[in-house]
């Protein structure tokens, strides 16, 4: 797999939570890979992870992530 993602955001309003925390060994921890904030009667979520690659190519965890991105805010 060439990258787990790009464009991950630096800084964020305090509206949005992060949900992951990704890291290479010896580097900091990246916070800004999947963002998820309430807005009015709905959901808004940023990502920088790399779907574009991780589904094609068969990852099981991208495809359950994805699932569950895709189901957030349902009861």
């Amino acid at each position: 797999m060439q990258e787990r993602g790009l464009y991950f955001a630096h800084d964020w309003d305090a509206a949005y939570t992060p949900l992951l925390e990704t890291h290479d060994p010896g580097e900091p921890p990246l916070f800004g890979g999947l963002l998820v904030a309430a807005v009015g009667q709905g959901t808004y979520v940023y990502t920088g992870l790399s779907f574009f690659r991780q589904l094609p190519a068969g990852v099981p965890g991208a495809y359950r992530l994805f699932a569950n991105l895709l189901a957030l805010g349902k009861r």
